[in-house]
């Protein structure tokens, strides 16, 4: 095929956003190869599974209603079906004319795992974890299209291109839609066809290396960010999405971190989504551990779920467009109200913070309806900068760098202390002896971290004030923290066994193997090997050469034994 055009895209690491402004691109030329995956993978389809579970067309049918009419690569199961039917589509409400994108997230079935889950772990294990493929859920990018035409029997083309994918590239996903749905639209299924074996050329994708994406006659150079790249240099969402509630984002920061419940209703699919999708990022680089879903419909599974008022609402982000949530969700805590975005940016007035009784329609003025108090004090300075850039018209982008750095400086000012501690929980590295088992990491004691707070507190790099110490007991129950903790605790055990696996090959395990019996040689070795297979498969954070040395140590203490049990253990490896 021939590649006319290039089109370069960049990832930063707030987690949902993949696109680089044009004074930021680099040129490369047309056939640079870059960094490229040399990893084979050897079956048709497994490329494109790699980025993609499936693409699918969703059209309007007037005796079924939405029904998937093209479908390509693996399977979906009936509720899965139904499910991308629904969300794929603005209900009647949006009114949405035109071109409209959006994004929509829902749950994997249980028991169901990607047969190249092991394989594309290995990819995920450097990218930051708001850029990590999702284990329990699919995300859906839709590409929506809804024109008059007087020749259809209810007098409008409706249909809508969906890539249901693991990864949360929103921004990259929406390109690479530009790209095709128009085309597709146009051309019909061979176009659509030519784009699956384009994707299927693809390389995996891999943190930190320059890919070539060829599609369309098209070739986009994308970077995925790494866990290493400097914090906060992508973009979130357009700030427009916050523009009715500015005056409240310090406090929908905290709703956020505490995974609070939370509705924001919007007019349509497109602000619903961009609306929760900047809600979910504003507390990066700490990962949103809770459920999210950019656009939940009454037809979603787990509708009855979430609305149920026999017991608390879950610890869940929706947004929504039809009206009937109004009444439904109005015994929720905590209800943004979204309006027009066209319109947002002529007017900047001071909202105050609603009683939840004053919402009773999806009309009802934008703002935030809560009977929440804050734990810290409002930041008059970073409203009046906003304020200020609105009246001004600041550019968008200029209005991102400064919520960006606002939600990044706080956040960062909240996790320091808490990294501090757990950092303290670290046995220390003389502790680790080569012939016993690693150390455990002490516990984490709450009222132990809540004393650190007096001297090495978020009071060291944030100027505001307020009630931390509430916000982080309030923290230490939500699941962002049991999220958060569990990930630190999990790397903490694997650089315990990584300094475990350094110490081991420093050892000289001749001198040990003579000192014992054949028998307990044979189990050295044993032992070697499952460590071995583990620090492959967990890929520990191990000193460079330490698995070639330990390899070396094993074909050693091998070698020394008799003839009949090196045959037991295998030839020594010659790698």
């Amino acid at each position: 095929d021939s590649l006319n055009k290039e089109q370069v895209y960049f990832s930063g690491d707030s987690g949902y956003n993949l696109h680089v402004s044009p004074a930021e691109e680099i040129t490369l030329p047309v056939g640079s190869e870059g960094e490229e995956d040399t990893d084979p993978l050897l079956l048709p389809w497994d490329r494109f599974s790699a980025w993609l579970h499936c693409i699918c067309v969703v059209g309007f049918d007037l005796e079924l209603g939405q029904a998937v009419e093209v479908h390509y690569c693996l399977l979906l199961l009936l509720f899965q079906k139904t499910s991308i039917c629904y969300l794929s589509f603005p209900d009647s409400n949006s009114g949405c004319l035109g071109d409209t994108q959006f994004c929509f997230r829902f749950r994997q079935a249980s028991g169901r795992k990607c047969s190249l889950g092991c394989f594309l772990d290995h990819f995920d294990r450097d990218a930051p974890v708001c850029l990590k493929r999702d284990p329990g859920h699919y995300y859906g990018y839709v590409y929506f299209r809804q024109v008059r035409d007087k020749s259809l029997k209810r007098g409008y083309f409706q249909k809508s291109l969906v890539l249901i994918s693991k990864l949360p590239y929103v921004a990259f996903f929406h390109s690479l839609l530009k790209l095709i749905a128009p085309e597709y639209f146009e051309k019909q299924e061979p176009c659509l066809e030519a784009a699956c074996n384009d994707i299927d050329r693809w390389p995996t994708p891999h943190p930190g290396k320059i890919l070539s994406l060829p599609v369309m006659g098209t070739v986009l150079k994308v970077r995925i960010p790494t866990c290493y790249d400097k914090p906060g240099t992508s973009q979130l969402v357009q700030s427009t999405c916050f523009h009715p509630v500015f005056f409240h984002i310090q406090m929908l920061w905290e709703l956020v971190l505490l995974g609070e419940a939370l509705v924001v209703m919007a007019p349509s699919p497109a602000e619903s989504s961009d609306t929760v999708l900047a809600l979910v990022s504003c507390i990066s680089p700490l990962r949103y551990c809770s459920d999210f879903r950019p656009y939940f419909t009454i037809h979603d599974s787990e509708f009855k779920e979430y609305t149920t008022r026999t017991q608390a609402p879950p610890s869940v982000i929706l947004g929504v467009t039809n009206p009937f949530f109004a009444k439904t969700l109005q015994h929720w805590p905590h209800i943004i109200r979204i309006g027009d975005m066209k319109q947002a940016g002529e007017t900047v007035k001071q909202m105050k913070v609603k009683k939840l009784k004053n919402l009773k329609t999806l009309d009802s003025k934008p703002g935030v309806y809560s009977a929440y108090k804050p734990f810290l004090n409002k930041d008059e300075d970073i409203i009046k900068q906003l304020q200020k850039g609105v009246q001004q018209k600041r550019p968008s982008a200029a209005q991102n760098a400064i919520l960006r750095r606002y939600f990044l400086e706080l956040t960062q000012s909240f996790i320091i202390p808490l990294e501090r501690y757990v950092a303290s929980l670290m046995p220390l590295q003389k502790s680790i002896c080569p012939w016993k088992s690693p150390p455990q990491l002490r516990p984490f004691l709450q009222e132990d971290f809540m004393k650190t707070l007096e001297k090495a507190g978020p009071q060291l790099t944030s100027r505001l004030k307020g009630d931390w110490i509430g916000l982080y007991r309030q923290f230490l129950r939500c699941p962002n923290f049991d999220g958060w903790y569990r990930n630190r605790t999990r790397e903490m055990m694997q650089k315990l066994e990584a300094l475990h696996l350094e110490a081991l090959c420093e050892e000289d395990l001749q001198v040990r193997v003579q000192q014992h019996t054949e028998v307990e040689a044979v189990d050295l070795v044993l032992k070697l090997k499952d460590k071995l297979t583990q620090a492959e498969r967990d890929q520990l954070p191990l000193r460079p050469g330490t698995l070639t040395k330990l390899q070396a140590h094993i074909d050693s203490v091998i070698l020394s034994l008799p003839e009949d049990l090196q045959g037991i253990l295998h030839k020594p490896s010659t790698t």
